[in-house]
């Protein structure tokens, strides 16, 4: 997702990547190449008009990091949080600018999905929703204002779907493959539900599950307890 949205956004101006360690500054040169300024140091956001949080959708991770970020940006800058199912009222309450703070839920592949979800805390007035609404408009993404709820809309209807159709392929036994196909050609969704849930990432997935209320199917926890989380890990419900 940081990948995704820094190559987006480095097409368009300057960009600042901050990455927690030298390794995961090397990966991110690779994901981004040149076109963006990757550094390990947290204060070169200070000079940023708009920080965009993509860490782990861990909320003691988020609000550590949303405080660090509160701490160094200019008393201008808008920050924001890429959270698809977390409130968005706590993390900005944890940036302590509760007033120019958005959840900005972006969907993967970045370059290619259209919609971003605008998720706004109380405090926020109509300068921040208006710079918000601006910079989707400068990434060339349609913004939607929806709640701060749980899995804002899309997540919302889509985890249930998604894992009613792993319930699916457990009962009856069937390939991933076949669910998938079925899915593509008879709902014409782009990608099937057990692919979708291979490119978010299993582990992930369960934790939007348990923001949104909705049990985690038996076959994923068994999966991500055997490491196979999709995509990212060489293997989910497909080999990659």
């Amino acid at each position: 997702m940081a990948a995704g949205l820094a190559r987006l956004a480095a097409a368009r101006g300057e960009v600042v990547v901050w990455a927690r360690s030298p390794e995961s500054a090397e990966r991110a040169h690779e994901a981004i190449g040149d076109d963006a300024r990757i550094t390990t140091r947290l204060g070169a956001l200070g000079s940023c008009s708009f920080v965009v949080e993509a860490v782990v959708e861990d909320i003691g991770v988020k609000r550590e990091l949303l405080s660090q970020i509160g701490g160094v940006v200019g008393d201008d800058a808008m920050i924001g949080t890429t959270t698809s199912s977390l409130s968005v009222a706590e993390l900005a309450d944890a940036s302590g600018r509760p007033d120019r703070f958005v959840g900005l839920h972006v969907f993967n592949p970045v370059e290619k999905m259209d919609l971003v979800e605008l998720a706004f805390p109380d405090g926020a007035g109509a300068d921040t929703r208006e710079r918000a609404r601006l910079l989707c408009a400068s990434l060339g993404k349609t913004p939607v204002e929806v709640p701060d709820a749980p899995g804002f809309v899309v997540n919302r209807l889509l985890f249930p779907y998604l894992f009613s159709a792993v319930r699916l392929l457990e009962r009856h036994g069937m390939d991933a493959e076949a669910v998938d196909t079925c899915m593509k050609l008879g709902a014409a969704h782009p990608m099937g539900p057990l692919q979708l849930l291979d490119l978010v990432g299993l582990d992930v997935a369960a934790a939007i599950g348990d923001e949104i209320g909705e049990d985690v199917p038996p076959r994923m926890s068994e999966m991500i307890a055997a490491g196979a989380l999709g995509r990212k890990a060489g293997r989910g419900f497909y080999e990659y």
